[in-house]
């Protein structure tokens, strides 16, 4: 085989792969957000989380970012360790559509798809289209790539010492580990089971061989999710072992069923196949994982408690941990967005805990309160340290567009849980200087700091829960509370005037109450800001 041809047998082999993330990358990006809802909802009960599970796989020709989102999902809290297991089961039969799709050899007709996708994306503005443009690229390219493989596998045939070595590979644990890294390194079982399609359909594997090259690709593909897992809690890395245990397991028994009856198991494939080699692995691949689930889905509960043995304990106490509860460095597109959102509300409660702890020092100056708000403010200024980097680094990546839209208010979001920090640190240090130079308020001032700071953080407490769970539930308290804060703000204004001007109050109590009561308005400024920050009209 010359030079030229290994070439164009690897340039094929770069746009099958470049054709199958870019159709990947389109349609998540075009119904990623979508399925994720999905996906985040329906799974109470198992058989319905794995329907979900192989449908959004069916899509997005992805398992990895199926299984990566779940692990992603329990690290953030958003499920449950035990409702992981419906997806992880549905992505393991959806990731083989893929597959189905290259036996059929769509090559004569990937050009169609090609020119459309390039018209699509060049020649149309709405972002809709151009990601659709990009799915039909990508699934043409994919098809093309496949077609000049085919085309130089030919050449391999007239190498004897190839075909030979190729038809010489007889061990099944041999090809089985070969499976296994081939996947690993591509980080696709798609891609690699698309690639034993295509050397079986040209006569350079033997189909018996077939078998075990697909339960190779089949654990190979649990090192995306467990990657991802190595930095997320101990329940996103038991997720990720249910997926790897759960392929284990199963290619465990269809090994022994195979060293038993592999000829008539070869047969039976060829014959429901049409002799054809290439559909007969296909189908191979996905009846195998079909079997699989079947014989497993009961036993999934159990699989799920033996991932406690393997990773044991609980994880410490996060507030001692000192780090952000969420976001992590290893960051999955289909839920860098949700995550920091989640990372956020965490921040906003501890912000509003310790707007409500500096206004009871205040109020009733005591010094380890007045301690605790500022070492409670030096980790909300690291959170927002940590957040801000995290944002910037989701901008730099392919995510949802109903995600990429919500990135600049995120930004505007953590400044202003920072600001209500700030706000807060100030009214600690009031309480302070009020201490050291014994600054009394009347009952009555007392009093009225204590209802509008009950108020504001009524405000507050809407306000995240609106921003976190992107609904409109709260919206007509936060703008009833956003008027009578303004107003109450006014009426207290007028009303310390008056108590100046009769010497009822002492200047220094004066500046401090002027300054505690347009501080707890700015912070009502901040809670409606942040409530409406996700809002469509204000999303760039």
């Amino acid at each position: 085989m010359s030079v030229t041809n290994i070439i164009s047998l690897f340039g094929g082999l770069g746009m099958f792969l470049f054709g199958m993330k870019l159709m990947s990358d389109g349609l998540e990006q075009v119904a990623g957000a979508r399925m994720r809802s999905i996906l985040e909802f329906f799974t109470q009960n198992r058989f319905i989380g794995m329907i979900v599970g192989l449908v959004f796989t069916g899509i997005i020709q992805s398992s990895n970012a199926t299984t990566v989102m779940v692990v992603s999902f329990v690290n953030s809290g958003l499920m449950q360790l035990h409702q992981a297991t419906g997806p992880i089961l549905g992505a393991n039969i959806g990731t083989t559509v893929t597959g189905q799709l290259i036996a059929f050899n769509l090559a004569e007709i990937a050009p169609l798809f090609v020119i459309i996708g390039a018209v699509m994306y060049m020649f149309f503005e709405n972002q809709n289209v151009k990601k659709i443009g990009i799915v039909l690229l990508g699934f043409g390219i994919l098809f093309m790539g496949l077609s000049t493989m085919g085309e130089k596998m030919t050449g391999l045939q007239d190498s004897p010492q190839i075909v030979q070595l190729l038809q010489s590979m007889q061990n099944p644990l041999v090809a089985i580990l070969l499976g296994f890294v081939v996947t690993a390194v591509l980080q696709s079982a798609s891609a690699s089971v698309g690639i034993i399609i295509l050397m079986a359909a040209q006569g350079l594997l033997a189909f018996e061989i077939c078998f075990f090259l697909i339960l190779g690709c089949n654990m190979g593909c649990c090192i995306s999710a467990l990657l991802v897992s190595l930095n997320g809690n101990k329940d996103a890395k038991r997720a990720a072992w249910i997926h790897l245990l759960f392929n284990i397991i199963g290619s465990l028994i269809v090994f022994v069923m195979l060293m038993v009856a592999l000829g008539p198991i070869c047969s039976l494939f060829m014959r429901i196949s049409g002799n054809d080699v290439g559909r007969a692995v296909a189908n191979a691949n996905t009846l195998i994982k079909v079997f699989e689930v079947v014989l497993l889905f009961p036993f999934m509960g159990w699989i799920v408690k033996f991932t406690y043995v393997l990773i044991p304990g609980e994880d410490a106490a996060q507030e001692e941990a000192h780090r952000p509860k969420y976001i992590n460095k290893s960051i999955s597109a289909a839920t860098a967005v949700i995550d920091a959102i989640h990372e956020m509300q965490y921040m906003g409660e501890l912000a509003k805990e310790n707007l409500q702890k500096s206004m009871e020092a205040l109020c009733s100056p005591d010094k380890e309160k007045i301690e605790a708000v500022y070492e409670q403010e030096k980790y909300i200024d690291y959170l927002n340290q940590e957040i801000t980097a995290y944002l910037v680094q989701i901008n730099g990546l392919d995510i949802p567009m109903a995600d990429g839209k919500m990135v600049g208010g995120l930004f505007h979001v953590v400044n202003d849980i920072e600001r209500i920090g700030d706000h807060a640190e100030n009214f600690a240090d009031f309480a302070k200087r009020r201490a050291e130079k014994q600054i009394s308020f009347s009952d009555k001032a007392l009093k009225q700091m204590q209802e509008m700071t009950e108020m504001v953080l009524r405000q507050l407490d809407y306000a995240l829960n609106m921003f976190s769970s992107q609904s409109l539930e709260h919206m007509r308290e936060i703008l009833r509370l956003e008027d009578a804060v303004d107003e109450k703000e006014k009426r207290l204004r007028k009303a310390h005037v008056k108590r100046l001007t009769k010497g009822k109050c002492t200047p220094e109590a004066g500046v401090l109450y002027s300054d505690v009561i347009s501080g707890l308005e700015r912070v009502g400024d901040h809670a409606t800001n942040i409530a409406f920050a996700l809002r469509p009209e204000n999303q760039d």
